[in-house]
C-alpha cells in the first residue's frame, strides 16, 4: 500500500513554533486537529491545510468532504504558477487516494491533476520532487508499470534530497524498496526500507514507522522479523488503527490444523 507525503515543515529546531506543533499533531495521526492550527488565510496556508487533510484521508478513509472543501479554498486562493500547481498536485493526490481505496474511480482526473501540475511546477522547484513521488505511486499502483514508477521515484529522491526533504526521502527509499523486492532483490529491498524506518524514527513520524517496520519485516529472517512485526502492532494500536490498510499486513497468519 502506498502513501502519501508532505513537505515536514517543523521538523527540525529553530522552526516556527506553530509549524513545529502542526508537525508534531500530524505525526501521531491527528490530522484534524492540526488542520485546525493552519488557518487557510494565505495561499500557502490553504495548500498545507489541504495536504494535512488529505494524508487523512489516505490514513484513514475518512474525511473526503472536508478534503474536498480545503482543496477548492487552495485552489481559490492560488495565484502563482508553482501555488496553482501544488493545489493540481494535491487533487491528484486526493483523487489517486479515493481510487486506491476503492471510494470511487477518479483514476483520470487524477492523471489530469498531476500532468497539469507537472506543466505548472518547474523541473528543479522544491514541489517538484513530491509531483514526481506521487506521478510514481500512479504508475505503480494505478497503472501497473514498474518501470514508470521507479523512473519517477528516482526523480523524485534526486529531488528531496536536493531540498534536503528528509520526510520525501523516507518516501522513496520506502517506494524504491517495494519494487526492489517485488523484483526478488531482497538485499537491496532490506537497505531502503531499513533507511526509511531510521529517518522516520529520527523526524518522530510515528505514523510512518509500522509501515516501515512492517515492510522491514518482509526482508528479515526469523526471530527479527516477528520482532518487528510485533513492534509494528504495537504502534498501529497506540495510534487506533492507523493507517487503516496496514491491518491486513499486520493480520496474524491463520491456524493450521
Amino acid at each position: 500500500m502506498a502513501h502519501t507525503a508532505m513537505s515536514g515543515y517543523g521538523t527540525t529546531a529553530g522552526d516556527d513554533p506553530l509549524q513545529t506543533a502542526v508537525w508534531r499533531l500530524r505525526s501521531r495521526a491527528c490530522w484534524v486537529d492540526a488542520a485546525a492550527l493552519v488557518e487557510p488565510v494565505s495561499p500557502r496556508a490553504a495548500l498545507q491545510r489541504t495536504a494535512l487533510l488529505v494524508e487523512r484521508c489516505l490514513y484513514t478513509e475518512q474525511g473526503w468532504e472536508e478534503a474536498e472543501d480545503a482543496l477548492r479554498t487552495a485552489e481559490a486562493q492560488a495565484r502563482t504558477d508553482d501555488e496553482r500547481g501544488a493545489a493540481a498536485c494535491e487533487r491528484g493526490q486526493l483523487a489517486y487516494a479515493a481510487t486506491l481505496l476503492g471510494v470511487r474511480d477518479r483514476s483520470d482526473e487524477a492523471r489530469a491533476a498531476l500532468g497539469r501540475a507537472a506543466a505548472l511546477i518547474a523541473p528543479g522547484a522544491p514541489g517538484r520532487a513530491l509531483l514526481d513521488f506521487r506521478r510514481g505511486l500512479l504508475a505503480e499502483n494505478l497503472a501497473d508499470a514498474p518501470q514508470a514508477a521507479r523512473a519517477a521515484y528516482r526523480r523524485a529522491h534526486a529531488g528531496a534530497t536536493a531540498h534536503d526533504d528528509l520526510l520525501l526521502q523516507s518516501f522513496t527509499w520506502r517506494h524504491l524498496a517495494g519494487l526492489a523486492l517485488r523484483e526478488g532483490e531482497l538485499a537491496e529491498a532490506r537497505h531502503g526500507f531499513a533507511e526509511s524506518l531510521r529517518i522516520r524514527e529520527e523526524l518522530g513520524y510515528l505514523v510512518g514507522t509500522a509501515p516501515a517496520l512492517a515492510s522491514l519485516a518482509d526482508t528479515e529472517p526469523e526471530p527479527e522479523a516477528s520482532r518487528l512485526r510485533e513492534e509494528a502492532r504495537r504502534l498501529f494500536r497506540l495510534l487506533g488503527g492507523v493507517p487503516t490498510w496496514l491491518a491486513r499486513q499486520l493480520a496474524p497468519p491463520a491456524a493450521t490444523a
